[in-house]
């Protein structure tokens, strides 16, 4: 499992969850060990994305940064975005350990659409009339939903790269995701979550966090994990809108991004426990069993202190073998780029 956080210090951390060697308890203990640390935005990192060996972060710089997981190396970058990259997401088809897509979303409401393999501008959606707040591909790959700072939201046809859908809401939504099966999805508005029907946006129901959510990701059986300004991580049930489980006190202050992982990697043990990372703006990452949470104290499986205040967290289970490149026309940007810099 390879984890990328963000920094309001403009750093990017690379980290891989591995079993400590030698031990010989029933459960094995896990580290996070650092694979890398670059200063690679001149301003805040604002999002980030991880599949398989490739990763990318957006930054307050309008800068798309491109890294190989399996070098610990930057490979390139895009400046097609003229204003913060807010959100950042990988399609990666379930068939396939290495992403066919990028799609990155904008303070300019603009909407990228990219190749991953090679990396390849196709497209730019005016999503939009003011910035993007964050963006959602549903799991066939063939459409996203994003919400903005206009308190609207949209569904963009990845297929044709065109908006087919613009609607009002009743209150600017900071968060938009797909629930696995892509049949529901949910917006985060303050404090609180609202589910909704994919085929029609129908509210399904809506949960009171009592405080701001700042991320959320879909787990499993149909879970959604939060965690924000309360500092605590919870499970929901989206069926009933009741929490299935909390770990309250996470951390020492609020919760900036949550990464659920299940099974399938060889590196967590034998009992491929059901996972969840989090990062906080205390500077820690830390990753949980859930199935420890209703316990009084229950302890992380593994944590490292970057000392920085992060902004976000990304993560993949997925292993592969394919290293991440360029594609010839991202090659020429940015060499004409750097022939107008110097």
């Amino acid at each position: 499992m390879s984890l990328v956080a963000g920094s309001y210090e403009r750093f990017i951390w690379g980290f891989k969850l591995k079993t400590l060697k030698n031990h010989h308890s029933q459960q094995k203990p896990l580290t996070l060990t650092p694979l890398f640390t670059f200063p690679s935005h001149t301003a805040p990192v604002k999002s980030v994305a991880v599949s398989g060996s490739a990763a990318a972060s957006g930054g307050a710089d309008d800068t798309i940064k491109l890294y190989d997981l399996s070098t610990s190396a930057e490979i390139g970058s895009f400046t097609d975005h003229s204003a913060s990259v807010t959100a950042l997401s990988f399609f990666t088809p379930p068939s396939l350990s290495f992403p066919r897509n990028l799609i990155s979303a904008s303070d300019d409401g603009h909407v990228c659409i990219y190749d991953a393999d090679p990396f390849i501008h196709l497209k730019t959606i005016k999503a939009h009339k003011k910035g993007v707040n964050d963006l959602s591909i549903h799991p066939s790959g063939k459409l996203a939903l994003t919400v903005g700072r206009d308190s609207c939201l949209a569904m963009l046809n990845l297929v044709r790269g065109r908006r087919s859908f613009y609607c009002r809401l009743d209150k600017e939504a900071s968060i938009v995701e797909f629930g696995l099966g892509g049949d529901k999805f949910f917006m985060v508005m303050d404090e609180k979550v609202s589910v909704h029907e994919a085929e029609d946006a129908r509210l399904v129901l809506e949960m009171g966090c009592g405080k701001r959510v700042l991320c959320a990701a879909p787990g499993t059986n149909g879970l959604l994990f939060t965690g924000g300004e309360d500092r605590a991580i919870k499970a929901w049930d989206t069926t009933s809108g009741k929490v299935a489980y909390s770990i309250e006190d996470a951390h020492s202050a609020r919760v900036k991004g949550i990464v659920v992982l299940t099974g399938s990697n060889a590196d967590c043990g034998d009992a491929d426990p059901y996972m969840v990372a989090s990062a906080s703006s205390d500077g820690v990452i830390r990753v949980w069993d859930v199935r420890m949470a209703n316990k009084e104290n229950p302890t992380p499986l593994a944590e490292a202190c970057t000392k920085s205040r992060l902004t976000c967290l990304a993560g993949s289970s997925l292993k592969s073998v394919r290293q991440p490149k360029l594609g010839a026309s991202a090659i020429d940007k940015e060499q004409d780029a750097g022939a107008e810099d110097s």
